[in-house]
């Protein structure tokens, strides 16, 4: 197997390599007359002596690129030549870098002592206990710089040592001196660059400054650093500065990096820096033209390049350095070599992965060389890929892509082989989110799975792990979390919306107190993870319903949660239990809230994964929302009596109306309710401290009923009260004596008044009260009427329906023609019609009364089933879209997840249904009741 670039090549010789340059490298052939023939240690001592003279940055950043320019390009022909090997390269661009950062430094602590902003011990020797060290770290730390590497470096201040005068100015002033830094190396001018940095290997870099405290570095490592950090900080060295705190830091480092004892969740996590990254046989790169694999390979990134070399030392180096301080070393080469001399790995693959290191850190090196850029790939076109072949000594490209195969084949296998014993994490494709740049192939992972703005999804999970949220603060829960990341991103990516659905999963992970409980549940329960994914990609309402009150997941266990949806008897016996632990009134409120929050969430996922029909879970809803109120209303009624007493023949009486009523409940319903009341005459008032007369007893005793129902409390709103359906509207008191009722509905109220009452049912009374009242309204309801005058009153109330709600929107299927405004109207006509006649036909809900009325043979049987299937479909896909999408809907804006599953929501008996069959359906059936609308109004 090759072990180096070809030897002994006429191109390779001394007089052969400034024709390669001229051929391959416009940025050496155009600075080849900086050489001078020193060497380049000289040319870095003469750069420290001049720049500790100078007394200005502009001379300062001169002296500095002019510098770099001579060592780079030195090291480039020694390079070329075969005068260095490929560590002595990397060494003196490293050492390069080391003097360049200290002479910048030294001449801002000089220019900030002379400016009296700082007090140094010492101004002749301006790092001599100056409290400040900058922190080598990545392959510049390990002395393995790339010829046109960035520098990634950390700035690290000790307080106590601080030379700044004014303590509350010292984070500012270390910020400041970082960024001042930074430019002094990266600005470009005339003269070029020096290096450019990166500083974004600090503690948490999206959150923390540019400089950080040790103090505060000791506390984020201590608490929330993560073993990919561990991993990168193998390599820090401290390298300017303040030499007693920079071995301050590395005594804290060494520590935190090097533990005696790994638990196996530490190692499983360690083991994830490698299972993340997809090891595939199959894709090296892009295959071009003329079948070359190598076209955009990326020597650094790609399978069988540099990084899985570094990772394959580094892991190991991790879990086994604790109690072998040989393994402590930073080198990559050095690495390898005490690997094998400890027995962890085999001579010979220590060998073959240092000789494959090698050769491709010079590949690396002949990319950077052409045009002093920090590139890593291979070109794409195959005539580029010539010149590169060439310009690395190879008389063909066919001899070039056979080392390269040979070498990434053999990184390949051994890397694929290190833990062979833990699953793949890399799911699809790349999922690699450690370190602080995004991963390109997990960039393209992510956009194939379906994600939009794979950038975005990359940076909120590197935050994640950062411990940005308080779920994520603790190691265990960031380590669980590495095991459910690709399983929820493959979750997430099926919903129609992967990045709604991952920014709502974000907002879930935000609000969590605490991340171990349920990321436990979901490792455990795998389904229930899918099924928060459906829900997050699925149901904004469900979504924001989850994102505040995570604790509803705690139901999904149960072994009945996708099962039959249990009767109202049962809800209510389960409330009772909850009720019955409450130590005191505000508990009572809290305890309703979460349980009709859970049951509410239960109904919604049924609706969602078509676990129910939407008329069962309409059913399922009302019964929750009676459950609820029967609950809370002995209390409030008892809470209420403890300052005003009782009416011990008195009796409060609810009305449920609408759809509340007739059982046809939407997740984000409303209740629809009447307040009524009964009392003995003979008892003038209530009989607490605080005596009340019977109307205003009853009205203050129904606002603390609507406060129990809709005050906000810590545990959110149980309900929004709706109660506009009482007589004379707003006018009218909140809560309204029985007979009175009864008198207005017999002699005052509209048809419209009369056909909410038909949607009306007694959901708080006494038995003997509820016989009553239902014996009355039916009489009323039932009266004889006077047909054309019944027609043309509810034809006025339709048109001011129509003028003020009407809509041309064909899935506003409420009041669009031919939807359930118009279905209602024609059944409740035909109902009050006939009801003098006919027992029976004041049903509340629309599809019972259409199928009592047929069976009554009223309505002709063709006419019915019309109406009664453009009833069902339109609430069907009204209970779907008020749970799922935005309203009001546009399909247009909508993605095409969300149309099938609409369509299947509507049609759950067609397999094959598509969004377009189903919405010319729905469109078909509501004309067509419309039609029949007309005929039963005879327009």
């Amino acid at each position: 197997m090759p072990r180096h670039f070809p030897k002994n090549t006429k191109k390779q010789a001394a007089s052969g390599w400034q024709k390669l340059v001229e051929a391959h490298s416009p940025y050496l052939a155009a600075n080849l007359h900086v050489l001078t023939g020193q060497n380049p240690a000289d040319a870095i001592k003469e750069m420290v002596a001049a720049s500790d003279k100078a007394t200005d940055a502009e001379t300062l950043m001169k002296v500095l690129r002019v510098a770099k320019k001579r060592v780079a390009i030195t090291a480039a022909v020694a390079d070329l030549s075969g005068a260095w090997n490929d560590c002595a390269v990397m060494r003196c661009l490293s050492e390069f870098a080391d003097a360049a950062v200290g002479a910048a430094l030294r001449f801002l602590l000089r220019a900030a002592h002379n400016a009296k902003t700082i007090k140094l011990k010492n101004a002749k020797e301006p790092e001599k206990d100056c409290g400040v060290t900058v922190i080598a770290l990545g392959k510049w730390g390990a002395f393995e710089l790339n010829y046109s590497s960035d520098i990634d470096l950390m700035v690290i201040f000790d307080p106590a040592k601080s030379p700044v005068r004014n303590e509350d100015e010292m984070q500012n002033f270390f910020i400041r001196l970082t960024r001042d830094l930074a430019r002094l190396l990266d600005a470009p001018t005339g003269d070029g660059y020096v290096f450019r940095t990166d500083l974004r290997l600090r503690p948490d870099p999206g959150a923390m400054p540019l400089a950080v405290s040790i103090g505060t570095a000791e506390m984020y490592y201590g608490s929330l650093g993560q073993n990919w950090e561990r991993a990168a900080m193998i390599k820090a060295r401290p390298m300017a500065g303040d030499a007693a705190t920079g071995a301050e830091f590395m005594k804290i480092m060494t520590s935190w990096i090097w533990r005696k004892n790994l638990d196996f969740a530490a190692i499983q996590d360690i083991h994830s820096i490698k299972r993340q990254i997809n090891a595939k046989q199959a894709s090296k790169g892009k295959v071009g033209a003329k079948g070359n694999p190598f076209l955009g390979y990326n020597v650094k990134l790609g399978h069988g390049g540099i990084r899985e070399i570094e990772f394959f030392a580094q892991t190991q180096q991790l879990i086994y350095g604790g109690k072998e301080p040989r393994l402590r070393c930073p080198e990559t080469l050095h690495a390898l070599s005490m690997l094998a001399e400890t027995g962890h790995i085999t001579a010979e693959t220590a060998a073959d992965l240092k000789a494959a290191y090698l050769y491709l850190r010079r590949v690396e090196h002949r990319l950077q060389m052409q045009d002093d850029r920090q590139t890593h790939s291979l070109p794409t076109t195959q005539s580029a890929f010539d010149g590169v072949a060439d310009f690395a000594g190879y008389e063909s490209s066919a001899a070039f892509i056979k080392d390269l195969t040979q070498h990434t084949d053999t990184v390949r296998k051994l890397y694929a082989a290190l833990f062979t014993e833990s699953a793949s994490l890399a799911g699809p494709g790349n999922l690699v989110f450690t370190g602080v740049e995004d991963d390109p192939e997990t960039l393209e992972t992510l956009r194939d799975m379906g994600f939009r703005e794979a950038e975005k999804i990359t940076a909120a999970i590197r935050g994640w792990h950062h411990g940005r949220y308080r779920a994520v603060r603790s190691e265990r829960a960031r380590q669980i979390l590495t095991e459910l990341t690709p399983h929820l991103l493959e979750t997430l990516s099926k919903t129609p919306h992967p990045d709604d659905a991952f920014i709502r999963f974000d907002q879930f992970l935000s609000r969590l107190p605490s991340g171990i409980p349920i990321f436990s549940m979901f490792l455990k329960h795998p389904q229930q993870m899918e099924l928060v994914a459906t829900v997050m990609g699925s149901a904004p309402a469900l979504a924001d319903h989850l994102g505040t009150h995570p604790q509803v997941l705690e139901g999904v266990i149960s072994r009945d949660f996708f099962g039959k949806l249990p009767e109202l008897p049962w809800l209510k016996e389960e409330l009772a239990r909850q009720l019955s632990t409450a130590r005191d009134y505000q508990d009572v409120l809290d305890l309703t809230r979460r349980w009709a929050r859970e049951k509410r969430f239960h109904a919604g996922i049924h609706i969602l994964q078509g676990l129910s029909t939407h008329a069962r879970a309409g059913v399922y809803l009302a019964d929750i929302a009676e459950a609820a109120l029967g609950g809370l209303i002995p209390h409030v009624e008892k809470e209420f009596a403890q300052a005003h007493g009782v009416f011990k023949t008195g009796e409060l009486i609810i009305l449920a109306m609408g759809s509340f009523a007739a059982r046809e409940m939407f997740a984000d319903s409303d209740l629809d309710i009447i307040a009524l009341y009964k009392t003995s005459e003979k008892e003038k008032t209530s009989n607490g401290a605080k005596p009340l007369p019977a109307g205003q007893y009853y009205i203050r005793l129904m606002q603390r009923l609507t406060a129990a129902l809709a005050a906000p409390t810590a545990e959110g709103v149980l309900y929004e009260i709706d109660t506009r359906l009482r007589p004379a509207g707003h006018d009218g008191p909140l809560a309204a004596q029985l007979e009175g009722f009864f008198d207005y509905q017999r002699d005052k109220a509209w048809v419209w008044e009369h056909m909410s009452l038909i949607r009306s049912r007694l959901v708080h009374a006494t038995p003997a009260t509820a016989k009553t009242f239902n014996a009355e309204v039916e009489k009323i309801l039932s009266r004889p009427r006077d047909a054309a005058k019944l027609k043309r009153e509810m034809l006025e109330m339709r048109d001011k329906v129509e003028k003020q709600f009407g809509s041309k929107d064909p899935w506003n299927l409420k009041y669009r023609r031919g939807g359930l405004m118009d279905i209602m109207f024609a059944a409740h006509y035909m109902a009050l019609q006939n009801a003098a006649k006919h027992k029976g036909l004041l049903l509340q809900a629309p599809e019972a009364m259409i199928a009592e009325l047929k069976k009554k043979k009223l309505l002709a049987a063709k006419d019915a089933d019309t109406l009664a299937a453009a009833c069902r479909e339109a609430y069907a896909a009204q209970s779907f879209l008020r749970l799922t999408a935005e309203l009001p809907f546009d399909p247009k804006k909508s993605a095409p997840g969300l149309l099938d599953a609409l369509a299947r929501s509507m049609f759950p008996k067609d397999k094959k249904i598509t969004f377009k069959k189903a919405a010319a359906e729905i469109d078909a059936r509501c004309k067509a009741a419309f039609a029949v609308y007309k005929k039963i109004f005879s327009i």
